[in-house]
């Protein structure tokens, strides 16, 4: 069932907006969640003027449950309604770091001249203002939309994804899908299941997206925990609607944590109008191994071997 998917050594088949996305995307499937940064930067700073630091404006949809607290915004807990934010991140000039890294800051309040900062954080009160935020934020029709994996902080997702637009220079415009992850390496179980919670929303957005008017493709990039919960709203997708939306015309799968028998199935149930598909391996990704260990021992998808 499985000869039909590509396994890519490289990102040919990815249209141009995924392709310079992949490439700054492979950085991603070698990290694994959150590290020792401080916690609480969702804050915004204010920007010095002149200023030669570069701006990611960001749509973010989110099934985490607010905080109540404005430098986290989301906690970790499940919400019953999707919430849109609007998100601006500041990142300093590239003499001063190097791409692929996210320059997490060593204190607070961040320094936009060395650190990732957030310069503003809107919440949105209905579909219709994400549709104006969408508008506005047009780039010719085309949305790369990013699901990040297990073991990460709603603030996690924000700064990786501010980090793949810049060093891709992808010419879309930018949204991430943030579920409920508690951000510690002995809630994998919570984690997991979270993105089953969150399924339904991913399809709705997905959806919605595709039906836009002024959104010609998508291309969405999802990594580890995020490939599952990304195959299940496709899956979903697939037997509601008979088929995937044409508009979803790229999948990147960056060290997939999926059974391999299990993706074969998600796979068939997608219908036979599918989007072209990119997965990365990593046979050293230490979260595949525990989702292996803890998973019966069964092989996952973002672990095999392509010469295999």
């Amino acid at each position: 069932m499985l000869r039909d998917v590509r396994l890519q050594e490289n990102v040919s088949s990815v249209a141009k907006v995924g392709r310079r996305a992949a490439v700054a995307f492979v950085a991603l499937s070698l990290v694994s969640g959150c590290g020792g940064h401080p916690k609480g930067v969702m804050t915004p700073v204010a920007l010095a003027q002149p200023s030669n630091t570069s701006q990611v404006d960001m749509l973010v949809a989110t099934t985490r449950q607010p905080s109540g607290d404005p430098a986290t915004l989301f906690s970790g807990e499940r919400s019953p309604t999707l919430s849109m934010t609007d998100v601006a991140v500041s990142i300093p000039p590239d003499s001063r770091r190097a791409p692929g890294t996210v320059q997490w800051p060593r204190k607070l309040p961040p320094n936009p001249e060395t650190d990732f900062a957030v310069t503003r954080v809107r919440e949105m009160a209905s579909e219709d203002e994400a549709r104006t935020w969408f508008r506005a934020h047009n780039k010719d029709g085309h949305v790369l939309l990013f699901v990040h994996g297990f073991n990460n902080r709603y603030e996690d997702g924000v700064f990786r994804l501010a980090q793949i637009v810049h060093d891709s220079g992808a010419q879309a415009t930018p949204m991430l899908f943030t579920w409920p992850s508690r951000a510690r390496v002995f809630d994998y179980n919570y984690d997991k299941e979270s993105t089953n919670y969150s399924r339904t929303a991913l399809e709705d957005t997905l959806r919605t997206l595709a039906n836009a008017p002024n959104v010609k493709d998508v291309t969405i990039l999802a990594h580890s925990m995020g490939t599952w919960l990304t195959m299940e709203a496709l899956r979903q997708m697939g037997i509601r609607d008979g088929k995937i939306a044409p508009k979803i015309e790229n999948v990147i799968l960056a060290s997939p944590d999926i059974d391999l028998d299990v993706f074969a199935k998600q796979w068939t149930d997608m219908g036979d109008e599918r989007p072209k598909f990119t997965i990365f391996v990593s046979q050293d990704d230490r979260a595949l191994a525990l989702s292996r260990l803890i998973s019966g021992d069964v092989s996952r998808l973002g672990a095999i071997d392509p010469s295999a």
